[in-house]
């Protein structure tokens, strides 16, 4: 019964991490593919007038670890990054929602919104191997 029921748990976390990675590319595309590109590269539509080009969303992960913690903090601004002279926006604002915690890299718990668990679960799934 014990394994039923972890098998059914882990069947709906990872639809719900699905769900999150569908929401979050639409976020990705709206707000942030006019710096870093529909690929995630770093080469969108903006990226030649900021004089700190966007970095290179695919390569976010090393050594099999995706800095969960930094692009949480970046994303909301409790971790600015100096971009055209400027902080890069921030868009906490835009993505508020309820508020849930993910796990860091290290498995401790960060509180962050739903939607930018979106943004990451969906980082998460164009980082190249």
């Amino acid at each position: 019964m014990k394994v039923v029921l972890s098998l059914l748990l882990g069947l709906s976390a990872s639809g719900a991490m699905a769900q999150d990675a569908l929401e979050g590319e639409a976020l990705y595309l709206k707000h942030c593919a006019t710096c870093h590109g529909i690929e995630a590269t770093g080469q969108g539509p903006m990226a030649g007038v900021l004089m700190i080009k966007p970095v290179d969303l695919t390569q976010l992960e090393q050594d099999g670890v995706f800095p969960v913690e930094r692009v949480v903090k970046r994303i909301d601004g409790r971790d600015a990054l100096v971009s055209h002279g400027s902080p890069m926006p921030v868009y906490g604002d835009f993505f508020e929602g309820q508020d849930v915690a993910i796990k860091t890299q290290t498995g401790q718990p960060l509180m962050t919104s739903e939607p930018i668990v979106g943004l990451v679960d969906y980082l998460r799934t164009l980082q190249v191997k």
